[in-house]
């Protein structure tokens, strides 16, 4: 590791996640893209901007992931929602058995668990 990757490694991490963690907020609602920004701000480690998530929602929606529908909102224009298709419910399930796979064994390596 050279100086400066620790800066980086939170970075790298939630870049990895974020798409997931977007895709696990819609799992059980469509939300609109202000709203998703504002539920990963909520949490610690994944502080994020318009600027990062509204690439990422598009990206989603380029690659079948998620869909979308514009639905009038009494605080101001239309806002864009979105919402999880199968093939986004099938990716998160896919990316869920992984992550628990991958996650004991970087706890194992730690030292706060042991391999299934």
């Amino acid at each position: 590791m050279e100086q400066g990757d620790a800066s980086n490694l939170l970075t790298q991490m939630r870049r990895g996640a974020l798409p997931y963690c977007v895709l696990a907020l819609l799992r059980q609602e469509q939300r609109y893209g202000v709203e998703i920004v504002g539920l990963l701000g909520e949490v610690d480690g994944m502080v994020t901007s318009e600027g990062t998530v509204y690439p990422l929602l598009s990206r989603l929606r380029r690659q079948g992931l998620v869909e979308t529908t514009w639905q009038e909102s009494a605080a101001g224009p239309p806002r864009r929602y979105y919402r999880l298709t199968s093939a986004g419910h099938q990716a998160l399930r896919d990316f869920a058995g992984e992550w628990e796979r991958f996650s004991d064994a970087v706890e194992y390596f730690m030292g706060k668990g042991s391999l299934k």
